[in-house]
């Protein structure tokens, strides 16, 4: 392996960007390696990502232990290698008798410029927030350093909220026009998102907003509030409080609800509706009430194991809050909130306010029907359509 030892050893350098490992020999070892330069207490590493399935292990080295590395895991685990630094792309193919093919072409002129991403950590993209802009609320969340630089540990959470924040943006017409929009962050927790929303739509789009973020944790709480003032943001205010029992408005424009767990949901967009709220935003969690319910003999087979029956209770409900949205007057979609690698609890309802949605009872009574057939009972349609608000 002296020759892949030689490759290695003159192109990881400071001008290496990536480098992938695919083609396993094996269904034991990871899928694929990825690496990259990474800068640790102002020295550069090289960081070692292991992908197996939705599974991502990071492992930082010095350059010689990558080298020795990445060498054996070529020689033991994988057939390809491809190699991408400012001024080469290369790669490394081993045949099943063994045989090394090394290939290396430097780049010149404009070609420099034209790269390509190739691994996950795709910096090029364009995010409402931007990196090298330094934001208080980031820096003080542990998201940003002071320099405006994203930490490699939390670029993921950098991806969420901007991700979040693109849904925000495709709903901005759907807001009222000429007066303070009302926006109340159900559940909001240390308000990562809460702080995203406020600086995008009155810092960035200068839009005229009051928000209130509610949560159970006083300390939370506190907090929030003691940096919402250190920054200025005096239409952002925090109070402690239970969903279910909040009664601090009488109109609001915007609901968010992200991660309330269980029937916490459920009271938040029964409130939503009752302020005919214009636009819902809501990321269920911990939906445990349908899966002490459901019942169904055609699936028995299948509830019968524990984790399925939770994850298909899981989709029922939020399929079944989305329906029941609909027969309330909104126009309903669930999609994606970030990637399934990060977090199962990935799936976001969104609901705007459709004053020309008519009744439509065919719809109604598929969903009712849909629950008779499980034996569920949410909470959700008791709220909105048996208690008399």
């Amino acid at each position: 392996m002296t020759e892949i030892k030689e490759f290695l050893d003159k192109y990881v350098n400071a001008d290496l960007v990536r480098i992938l490992i695919s083609n396993a020999r094996s269904t034991d070892t990871p899928g694929k390696l990825q690496v990259r330069p990474v800068p640790v207490k102002g020295e550069i590493q090289y960081q070692v990502t292991s992908i197996q399935g939705t599974k991502a292990i990071h492992a930082n080295y010095e350059k010689e232990a990558l080298i020795s590395y990445l060498t054996e895991q070529m020689e033991k685990n994988f057939r390809q290698m491809q190699l991408e630094g400012r001024n080469v792309q290369g790669r490394v193919l081993v045949s099943k008798k063994g045989k090394m093919d090394i290939k290396a072409r430097e780049i010149k002129g404009k070609g420099k410029e034209d790269f390509a991403p190739m691994l996950s950590h795709n910096r090029t993209k364009k995010y409402l927030l931007k990196e090298g802009v330094p934001v208080p609320w980031l820096i003080d969340l542990g998201v940003m350093t002071p320099e405006g630089k994203i930490k490699n540990s939390r670029y993921d959470k950098f991806k969420q909220l901007n991700r979040y924040l693109e849904f925000i943006q495709d709903i901005l017409p759907k807001l009222p026009k000429g007066r303070e929009i009302r926006i109340i962050d159900f559940g909001c927790g240390k308000s990562y998102l809460t702080f995203a929303m406020y600086y995008y739509l009155r810092e960035l789009k200068h839009y005229d907003i009051r928000v209130t973020g509610l949560d159970l944790k006083a300390d939370v709480i506190e907090k929030c509030q003691r940096l919402a003032d250190q920054y200025g943001y005096d239409r952002l205010k925090f109070q402690q409080g239970d969903i279910a029992s909040y009664e601090g408005a009488d109109q609001v424009d915007m609901v968010v609800t992200l991660h309330a767990c269980d029937t916490a949901t459920d009271f938040a967009l029964a409130k939503a509706v009752k302020w005919g709220a214009s636009v819902i935003l809501s990321v269920p969690c911990c939906q445990h009430e349908l899966n002490r319910q459901v019942e169904n003999e055609t699936l028995a087979p299948i509830l019968e194991y524990g984790i399925l029956k939770e994850r298909f209770a899981a989709l029922l409900t939020d399929g079944l809050r989305a329906q029941m949205l609909k027969s309330a007057g909104y126009d309903t979609q669930i999609l994606e909130f970030i990637s399934m690698e990060h977090t199962p609890k990935n799936l976001l309802i969104r609901a705007v306010k459709n004053e020309n949605r008519k009744e439509d009872i065919k719809q109604r009574m598929a969903w009712e029907n849909c629950m008779q057939a499980f034996h569920a009972e949410p909470t959700l349609k008791r709220l909105l359509f048996e208690d008399i608000h």
